[in-house]
């Protein structure tokens, strides 16, 4: 949107904004709405001429315009049809400038009067249209994202050729159209987002009874992403209200492979198994359950991704996004999330003095551990090769 008051500078301004987008490879099909007009008779009079000849300027300008569009007279009755008669002059005292200089605008004074002594008459173009958008004059200049295009890259080109250009006083441009609304639409996703983002973490804290957890189990969002960002970097794939669909669903989704890694070490460790044995044996035990589930999700959105039938070009990139922020964040939690749970455990445990090694509610009772004994501080404990003691 061009916007400016004088519709002269504002056609011209248009249509210079209009060559500037038609040299960008990004656009296509780009016009301006503010096209040429038709031509009209423009009269400007001079107030005081008229007041040095004692006429008035309403009634001058009302005695032109009956003697050349003419004025409604009577109207004829026809059934049920009334047509408006019109008296005006005849076509070869009105069809051109001169003829309209030469009207007099005074009759049946004795000095006659023409037009010309008190006003300009002058052959002008009107104004195709005088579109208003808040009140204020606007131009159009419309395009079209070429065949590829991003709409991002677009609009920082738009906006870069043309804060260059030397606007004048009063005058602005605005990108709207859908610019405007995916700015719109990025804001609720955004917000959608977080708030899912923020659910996902109080589930997992009512879950885990801990605020620090469920922080390891979210890094796996973040790792989705990542896979989402690299394969619409690959792919060329814009970013845009349905990918945006897809990484809320990741949030989600990716979360679910982090919290059995974490439960089950949890559980391990309460067995009595150290904190980094734990972690391992976790993830030994729990790949294949892992694998399973995403590659049941993966499978399930081939068919979308791979991008049958109508409408696909919609569907397609949800799709991608998902199976690779899916993909590639199951890969990196198997590696990712045990580290970060070891580091942030033992941290932990250094800064509060808990015991090296977990044990049970009652530390009497040996629990059955997995790749060795626990060592607990004051219990005694008996294998199959030991005497009870």
């Amino acid at each position: 949107e061009v916007q400016g008051e004088n519709l002269v500078e504002l056609r011209r301004w248009a249509e210079r904004v209009r060559s500037e987008m038609a040299t960008m490879p990004a656009l296509a099909v780009v016009e301006t709405t503010l096209r040429a007009g038709a031509p009209e008779m423009q009269i400007l009079y001079d107030r005081d001429r008229l007041a040095a000849f004692d006429l008035d300027i309403f009634e001058t300008a009302e005695m032109v315009r009956a003697a050349v569009q003419g004025e409604e007279a009577t109207r004829y009755n026809l059934t049920d049809r009334r047509i408006p008669i019109l008296v005006r002059y005849q076509e070869e005292d009105r069809a051109a400038v001169e003829d309209v200089r030469r009207l007099v605008i005074n009759s049946g004074e004795e000095r006659p009067i023409s037009l010309e002594a008190v006003a300009d008459v002058a052959l002008g173009e009107g104004p195709s249209e005088v579109r208003r958008i808040d009140g204020q004059r606007v131009a159009l200049v419309r395009a079209n994202l070429a065949e590829g295009a991003a709409l991002g890259a677009a609009v920082t080109r738009i906006e870069n050729e043309l804060a260059t250009l030397d606007w004048p006083d009063g005058m602005v441009f605005f990108l709207t159209g859908q610019n405007e609304e995916w700015e719109r639409s990025r804001g609720s996703l955004l917000l959608a987002l977080g708030l899912s983002i923020f659910l996902v973490y109080v589930i997992m804290a009512a879950q885990f009874e801990s605020l620090l957890q469920p922080l390891v189990i979210m890094f796996t969002i973040p790792l989705a992403f990542l896979g989402t960002f690299l394969a619409l970097g690959l792919l060329e794939i814009s970013l845009s209200i349905v990918v945006f669909l897809g990484m809320i669903m990741l949030a989600g989704i990716v979360v679910n492979n982090a919290i059995v890694l974490v439960d089950y070490a949890n559980q391990l460790r309460r067995r009595g198994l150290d904190l980094a044995e734990a972690a391992v044996e976790a993830g030994s035990v729990r790949l294949r359950p892992i694998l399973m589930t995403t590659s049941t999700t993966v499978l399930g959105l081939l068919p979308m991704a791979v991008g049958l039938g109508d409408g696909a070009e919609i569907r397609r990139p949800m799709a991608l996004a998902v199976i690779t922020g899916l993909a590639v964040s199951t890969l990196l939690t198997l590696v990712v999330i045990p580290t970060i749970y070891v580091l942030i455990e033992g941290l932990r445990r250094r800064i509060v003095g808990e015991p090296v090694v977990d044990r049970e509610d009652d530390p009497s009772v040996p629990a059955a551990v997995h790749g060795g004994r626990p060592a607990l501080e004051g219990a005694a404990y008996r294998t199959s090769e030991e005497p009870a003691t």
